[in-house]
């Protein structure tokens, strides 16, 4: 079979990780807090469970759910040769992948063999920065290329979409497979201040494809103000969206509810139209 084509540089995203400037990051800390309460809404044992992450040192040992606490087995989520982490066996309750899928080149494989090391109703949980996530720096830098260089270049990695991401659990066979993602806003003082922390977090562009020449003074100049002329707010602080997509799916197993078949309801949904109180209105919602 052949293997898709290499999108991300994962050794040299391995590097800039080893390189960074700090140790702790606001996003990292934003998914491990929405994991915590995930997990705490989960009336279930983990006998046997594995997280990744980009920095293992920063992973939990420890989850707890409503009902029980487990330990978990950390596993780094770049290394130099291999998209996939060295989890050993196929007897896993439960994987968490967090801030990895991403930068994946192989997005399906990926998610088939995570799926391959779970025990029969065990859960996937997976944390990725969605595609919307920097959409500004990436518009900023596509105008200031057309302008100091006259075409584009890929300088900030594209993204998976949340509509994506959900058909995607589906073809890999997990069962009650479930996509939501939060979007946060996040305030910088400039530009240039956005892409100091990117760089000190190790967020530098690691597309296969990168251009080979350095940013130059101009075109870092040319970015800042295309930025700051389209996502600034009156304060001057400059903005950028961060979209967290979060995945869900279970290993097939008999006690899982099913989907009834088609046509085997009883009621008829105009019965039950009729039987509501007159003036009475129902809705759903959320806000």
């Amino acid at each position: 079979m052949n293997q898709p084509p290499a999108i991300f540089d994962t050794a040299l995203i391995a590097r800039h990780l080893a390189r960074r400037q700090q140790a702790g990051d606001f996003v990292t800390d934003l998914v491990l807090a929405d994991l915590e309460d995930r997990l705490g809404a989960l009336i279930r044992d983990f006998p046997r469970a594995a997280i990744i992450g980009p920095d293992v040192d920063r992973l939990p040992a420890f989850g707890q759910t409503a009902s029980a606490r487990f330990a978990f087995e950390r596993h780094a989520a770049f290394g130099p040769h291999d998209d996939m982490p060295d989890l050993e066996g196929d007897n896993f309750n439960l994987i968490v992948s967090l801030l990895h899928l991403q930068a994946i080149n192989d997005v399906p494989g990926y998610l088939a063999r995570l799926r391959a090391k779970l025990a029969p109703d065990g859960l996937l949980l997976i944390a990725a920065l969605g595609g919307e996530t920097l959409t500004e720096l990436r518009e900023a830098f596509l105008a200031a290329d057309s302008m100091v260089y006259g075409g584009a270049s890929a300088r900030v990695a594209p993204m998976i979409q949340v509509r994506d991401a959900g058909a995607l659990l589906q073809r890999v066979g997990l069962a009650l497979p479930v996509a939501d993602v939060e979007t946060h806003i996040v305030r910088y003082s400039s530009p240039l201040a956005l892409m100091a922390e990117l760089k000190a977090l190790g967020a530098a562009n690691p597309l296969m494809d990168r251009p080979k020449r350095l940013a130059t003074p101009a075109l870092l100049a040319a970015a800042a103000q295309a930025y700051a002329l389209n996502d600034s707010d009156k304060d001057g602080r400059i903005r950028a969206t961060l979209e967290i997509i979060w995945l869900s799916g279970w290993a097939p197993h008999e006690s899982q509810q099913k989907p009834l078949k088609p046509g085997s309801a009883t009621t008829r949904l105009g019965d039950v139209l009729a039987r509501q109180i007159p003036g009475e209105n129902s809705s759903i919602g959320r806000e």
